[in-house]
């Protein structure tokens, strides 16, 4: 049987959110695990981060470095202010989605208006989606960015109302948020398939979070950079230049940043060969509109028409390139954050009164293809495809491109999803504790990128440095597939590296040295979800009618701004 028959014939178990915070059903607030005053100590400084970092409607992951509102961070923190404030918890989303486009994608940046534009490069004098994104429906009244990050939102919208159902159902918090996280899904799986395998592509090395990984280093390679002269880099102002992404790599962002808002932020560009402008015709849409909003009569529906009555007007262009025209890469990590939000938002519609049957079964689609197109067995993980790299016929469907045979923690991150072969998900701790990442024996936090790799830097940004977010997020695999011991030592780590390095935004990953900002917001916030759990509980169960028991619960987190 080939892997994807071994997919789609397993068992409907369907996990939706990690969360081992108690028995089954919502986790229960309150003081963190069992242990010494010190704990007490640290989760009161967490929270202390978090209130000194918030605007007043959302949460700026530092603010000097990162004085805005970044996408996933939101989501992140969101998961860690619920066991602080849910109502908090539930501003910080809702801040978010109100800068949705109206073709559903998610912003990667919401701009403060108070801050100086010379704060933060790239600007909103740079990405100008007022009126560079207006056919992709971008708000008038607030600037973004007009390139994505990572759908962890349905997961962290689900975990925000769990951590006081009462409050959010009053709120009505899950009935307004669903129609717009549909969208923002099926914005993804519509317009973002640009190789027709069913995956997710970026279009940009920020839109995956880890900005300057050495897999992206062969994609970019075609990318000629914009002058240095053209831009001017704040980031430097805040950080050692040497552990900073180089000149060169920052031109290429700002070109290929520059030609999709100068293309109108128009998806479709690696299709567009064999599919005429705008590549997935039309979208799956009638009139270029969605229908009936993600509801009737009041519940959500579970096909793909859910969309919140967004209009898709992703097609229409500009003078730029189109997104994916030059850079279009399938990423195992940011495929794998869809499906878990994907099993969340099946929940989330289960709580408002649909079956989210087929947002489960869809779960499972992506996992077979997650396997298909980016597993490679006889390395054990996962890697990152270039749809424009090595394919003879751009015009072949699907796209081929070619495997990035660089090891990223990228590779690692599918191992929170439950759905996966068991000799995949076995493959996958082997190679976290074998001699390229060596969890638990030369390294307590899981590295960035291969430490034998020639590209390998402890210090520069996703080139070694271990990340709090990617380590968070092992945790929860490893926790999942059964190996206990291996989670705690890993949760053990988090907490005590958090602690001594003053919540940076990553560290060495043989000294646990701080590098980057401290007093970083997702940092935090996963030290308060960490302090959270109860570990002697075991894997948390949150199953209800319609959703089958046993299901064990995974959550996210994850990576960079750009």
């Amino acid at each position: 049987m080939d892997r994807t028959a071994q997919l789609i014939a397993r068992p409907a178990e369907y996990a939706v959110a990690y969360d081992p915070a108690g028995p089954p059903g919502p986790p229960q607030l309150g003081a963190p695990a069992p242990g010494t005053p010190h704990l007490a100590a640290l989760r009161r400084r967490a929270a202390s981060v978090l209130a000194g970092n918030w605007t007043g409607t959302s949460t700026v992951p530092s603010p000097g470095l990162y004085p805005h509102q970044w996408s996933w961070d939101s989501a992140f923190i969101a998961i860690g202010l619920r066991h602080v404030s849910p109502r908090r918890a539930q501003t910080e989303l809702e801040t978010l989605l109100d800068a949705q486009w109206g073709d559903g994608r998610i912003p990667h940046i919401v701009f403060n208006p108070s801050v100086p534009l010379d704060a933060y490069f790239p600007s909103p004098d740079f990405w100008r989606s007022s009126t560079a994104g207006r056919a992709a429906g971008a708000p008038r009244t607030v600037q973004t960015s007009g390139i994505v990050q990572p759908p962890v939102h349905a997961l962290a919208a689900w975990l925000v109302h769990c951590a006081d159902p009462g409050l959010s159902r009053a709120r009505g918090f899950l009935t307004r948020v669903y129609p717009r996280l549909a969208a923002w899904h099926r914005y993804l799986l519509h317009r973002r398939d640009l190789g027709g395998g069913g995956l997710v592509s970026v279009v940009h090395p920020w839109e995956q979070g880890m900005d300057n990984a050495p897999s992206w280093d062969a994609p970019l390679s075609r990318v000629a950079p914009a002058p240095a002269r053209s831009f001017r880099r704040a980031d430097l102002d805040h950080g050692a230049p040497e552990d900073r992404p180089t000149d060169l790599d920052y031109g290429r962002y700002v070109r290929l940043a520059t030609e999709y808002r100068d293309g109108g932020y128009r998806d479709g560009g690696v299709r567009d060969s064999a599919y005429g402008e705008g590549g997935v015709r039309d979208g799956g849409h009638r009139d270029g509109r969605v229908r009936d909003g993600g509801h009737r009569d009041g519940r959500p529906q579970d096909g793909l028409e859910q969309g919140g009555g967004y209009e898709d007007a992703s097609g229409a262009g500009g003078r730029g390139g189109s997104g994916g025209a030059e850079f279009a890469v399938e990423d195992p990590a940011f495929n794998a954050l869809l499906i878990a939000s994907e099993h969340a938002l099946a929940r989330i519609a289960h709580e408002l009164g649909a079956t989210g049957t087929a947002r489960h079964a869809r779960a499972e689609r992506l996992t077979a293809a997650l396997v298909e197109r980016l597993w490679d067995p006889a390395e054990g993980m996962f890697f990152c495809r270039d749809l424009r790299g090595g394919d003879p016929d751009p015009g072949r469907r699907p796209l081929t491109g070619a495997l990035v045979p660089e090891r990223g923690v990228s590779g690692l991150v599918p191992l929170l999803l439950p759905g996966l072969p068991r000799e995949v998900a076995a493959a996958l701790v082997g190679t976290l504790r074998g001699p390229h990442f060596g969890l638990g024996t030369t390294t307590r936090l899981a590295p960035s990128y291969d430490l034998l790799g020639e590209a390998f830097d402890p210090h520069r940004y996703w080139r070694g440095p271990a990340w709090f977010n990617t380590s968070w997020l092992l945790e929860r695999g490893l926790r999942l597939h059964g190996d206990q011991a291996a989670a705690d030592a890993l949760r053990g780590a988090v907490l005590d590296i958090a602690d001594t390095s003053d919540f940076a935004e990553y560290v060495d990953p043989y000294t646990g040295e701080a590098c980057g900002a401290t007093g970083f917001s997702w940092t935090a916030a996963l030290t308060l979800d960490l302090l959270h759990d109860d570990t002697t509980s075991g894997t948390g169960v949150m199953a209800g009618p319609g959703i089958p028991a046993g299901t064990g619960i995974t959550a996210l987190k994850g990576g960079d701004r750009g």
